[in-house]
């Protein structure tokens, strides 16, 4: 029996409780650390009566409860932040305040209590506009709002704490992902999520901007599968994790009218600012560490589609 300790921070929210299922199918005993700024219990209910998980309603701004929880941990996986790069241009210092000084609380603890791997949840928006596809990790950084600054910025600090501390970590530059546990309902919610929940109730999807700007959608199974990856394997630095392939937003919106079954037509708002033209990873360099992703567009759209359906319907 596994019996290595992983805390997570925001273990509640859309990633860190899918990570926390999967860490648990794998015979780890779990700490969920979650102030619930963005994260849900209802993420985690389920997760909650397992004798092999404790949540701890607590923030990564609180370095003296940190330097106690890590005690006895063998990985962190921190993938707690102020999300999206619109909240972050509305508000610069709530995002400074969390994202970097909270992730620097996170690496002294770590290092305070010897944690064997720290594993930070880094962001494709640190790319920003580049024309040159597909993105490499070796790329000049260009962020275009505070929250890619502040997912740089961590990054940094993971490199010298490396460095300087000889604390093993790896920071995954996550290409959009999506999945169940995605809230539709957020003012800052995730462009998959908002699509299937207007399709759901027969409205047209809003598409900023003219359609034609590619992303890299990523399943949740694989950036989980990806990040206990980079814990478990020698893998250091920075990671690229995407699918390795990309798509209009309008073939996105077609394509999720198409599985639901209701023909309904996109319309076009004006582009908002923060957001970029073309992403694509390229994930050559965690496919040398093991990573393989399983999901298709297609594929993890239906389980996600099957999975928002469900929820609405408990809703109601």
């Amino acid at each position: 029996m596994n019996s290595k300790v992983a805390l997570v921070t925001g273990g509640a929210g859309f990633i860190g409780s899918n990570l926390v299922q999967e860490l648990l199918n794998r015979r780890y005993r779990v700490i969920i650390l979650d102030n619930l700024s963005t994260g849900s219990m209802e993420n985690i209910e389920l997760l909650s009566g397992s004798e092999n998980v404790k949540f701890v309603h607590a923030s990564i701004t609180d370095l003296p409860l940190l330097s106690k929880l890590f005690k006895g941990v063998d990985y962190v996986f921190h993938l707690a932040a102020i999300p999206s790069a619109i909240r972050s241009i509305k508000n610069p210092l709530m995002s400074n305040n969390v994202n970097i000084t909270g992730t620097l609380n996170v690496l002294v603890a770590a290092k305070d209590n010897k944690v064997k791997k720290v594993i930070y949840a880094s962001s494709s928006s640190i790319y920003g506009d580049t024309p040159t596809l597909p993105k490499k990790e070796t790329m000049l950084p260009m962020p275009q709002s505070p929250y890619a600054v502040t997912k740089l910025a961590a990054e940094c600090y993971f490199q010298v704490f490396q460095q300087v501390h000889d604390l093993e970590t790896c920071c995954l530059r996550y290409f959009n992902v999506y999945g169940p546990n995605q809230d539709p309902n957020s003012h800052y919610a995730a462009v998959i999520p908002l699509f299937i929940a207007r399709i759901l109730q027969g409205k047209q999807p809003i598409i900023f901007g003219d359609g034609e700007q590619t992303r890299d959608f990523t399943f949740i199974q694989d950036a989980v599968d990806a990040t206990i990856l980079a814990a478990e394997s020698d893998a250091t630095g920075v990671l690229n994790v995407g699918s390795g392939n990309r798509v209009t937003i309008t073939e996105l919106a077609r394509l999720v009218s198409k599985i639901i079954g209701k023909d309904v037509e996109p319309v076009y708002q004006r582009i908002r600012p923060g957001d970029i033209r073309h992403s694509l990873a390229d994930i050559s360099k965690a496919r040398e560490k093991g990573y393989n992703p399983k999901y298709t567009l297609r594929r993890g759209l239906e389980k996600t589609v099957k999975w928002l359906a469900n929820r609405t319907k408990t809703e109601t």
